[in-house]
């Protein structure tokens, strides 16, 4: 088999796995717009904030939200993996880096989530927090930074879906 063959092959596998991903989106869209369910309706929620769109909504709740009643904010970061991990040797005590115990889907999207907060929400109280704390920071305390802001955000839309508590300073979609 020649090599434009199997390029013409991979092209047309290419456009096929692409209509099914839009054909997929498509469902997902009026899923949102239609379904009366509980879930569905923090999807609709949490995309009413800016800087939260469909993809990071539907896996906040289908996810993490929508099957877990949380009781406090200690094990929404727990669950996330993004809580720092204590170390002991004799008298001495410090926290290492963050534990990554739970899903790593959910604690990849709340980074990717975090640093879009800072561009949408740029008056928030937390984008205000970071950019005091971290803004002028090195490159590599700007990352560990964004680790914490991504947990303090996770805690924050957990507040927002349970109790309707919106972020302090947060956007709403126009």
């Amino acid at each position: 088999m020649g090599l434009k063959k199997r390029l013409v092959r991979e092209y047309e596998r290419f456009e096929m796995v692409n209509r099914q991903i839009d054909e997929i989106k498509r469902e997902r869209a009026d899923l949102i717009k239609t379904s009366e369910s509980s879930d569905v309706e923090m999807v609709r929620q949490l995309l009413e904030l800016r800087g939260i769109g469909p993809n990071s909504a539907w896996l906040y709740v289908m996810e993490f939200f929508g099957w877990r009643e949380f009781r406090n904010r200690r094990e929404v970061g727990a669950l996330a993996g993004l809580t720092p991990t204590p170390h002991q040797s004799g008298d001495d005590a410090w926290e290492r880096g963050i534990s990554k115990a739970g899903n790593r889907y959910i604690r990849s999207m709340a980074i990717q989530i975090a640093w879009a907060w800072l561009r949408w929400q740029p008056e928030s109280k937390l984008s205000r927090w970071y950019q005091e704390r971290f803004g002028n920071g090195s490159p590599r305390l700007r990352r560990i930074g964004i680790v914490a802001l991504a947990r303090k955000l996770l805690i924050d839309l957990w507040r927002y879906l349970q109790d309707g508590v919106i972020p302090e300073g947060a956007e709403l979609k126009a």
